[in-house]
């Protein structure tokens, strides 16, 4: 249902021969029938009737669904959380229709009935399993990872650069937690100053630069763009803890600070490179691995 389901489980879901792939902003197809999404609080939002027509043989899906929660009890009282009443584009025009989130979809679905809903049922089973698997032995979570970037065509030395990046910025976070910064807000702020003072721009600024809309920034940043995130990322830690910054303000100070420290080493290597560092390059329509081989054909 969005790149988290595309992504996880992928081997297995292609054995069973069952795919989904995107139709445009508005729409996706999931088992062979058309889902239709909508854009809400930074995440899509699919039609609940339309996920529920996917997976079983049902003429009346509404209610199919409404069938569901009169089945499942739990179900039911969850689903005034789990669904919420959007907007979304028809070919009617915009009609208010109740929508989950890839979450929702998920518990959705564990309710569906039809044995046409079973193979997912059981894909979400292992996904369970796997997940408690990582939180028992980490290093099975970076295995993971890295088999995910592999498989969109990332380069194993841009995927080590990546994981070690993640690893900074949890890093960095867990000194803001253990100082008393609030998660949320705070972080996106703090995240901003290093961003702002390292290339000049703030994450969103980055996005739209390279003309990125929902995308993880650092997924599409080349070798360099990463390696300066990371300086101004483990810099602003190595100050907070040295200098035991408590609180936004003083962990504000060492953020900006951090990020005025890479930012003056990028400009450096701006001067004796004779290019910028920050590039609109990204790796929607391309892999990455195969932008590097073009660059190194230029050369």
């Amino acid at each position: 249902m969005a790149r988290a389901i595309a992504n996880v489980g992928f081997k297995e879901r292609k054995k069973e021969g069952r795919k989904m792939t995107s139709l445009g902003k508005e729409l996706v197809v999931f088992q062979g029938k058309n889902v239709r999404r909508t854009w809400f609080n930074d995440e899509w939002w699919f039609v609940a009737v339309d996920i529920v027509a996917s997976l079983t043989d049902s003429k009346d899906p509404s209610g199919y669904l409404k069938d569901m929660r009169r089945r499942d009890e739990g179900f039911a009282q969850g689903w005034g959380r789990i669904a919420t009443p959007l907007l979304v584009e028809t070919t009617g025009g915009k009609q208010e229709m109740n929508c989950v989130s890839v979450k929702g979809a998920f518990r959705l679905i564990q309710s569906v009935p039809s044995p046409k809903a079973e193979p997912f049922k059981q894909w979400l089973a292992q996904v369970g399993y796997d997940r408690v698997q990582e939180i028992e032995n980490p290093e099975l979570a970076q295995k993971r990872m890295r088999e995910i970037y592999q498989a969109k065509g990332y380069a194993d030395d841009w995927i080590e650069k990546r994981v070690r990046g993640i690893a900074i910025r949890d890093e960095l976070t867990a000194e803001w937690k253990k100082r008393g910064v609030l998660e949320g807000k705070n972080y996106s702020i703090l995240t901003a100053e290093i961003s702002k003072a390292t290339f000049g721009m703030t994450p969103s600024e980055y996005m739209k630069f390279k003309g990125l809309k929902k995308e993880n920034l650092r997924d599409h940043m080349n070798d360099l763009e990463l390696i300066f995130t990371m300086l101004g990322e483990r810099v602003s830690t190595e100050i907070t803890r040295k200098e035991d910054k408590q609180g936004f303000t003083g962990v504000d100070d060492a953020a900006k600070r951090g990020g005025r420290i890479a930012g003056n080493a990028r400009k450096e290597t701006e001067q004796e490179l004779g290019h910028p560092i920050t590039s609109k390059e990204n790796y929607l329509m391309e892999p990455e691995k195969n932008k590097k081989i073009e660059g190194k054909g230029k050369k």
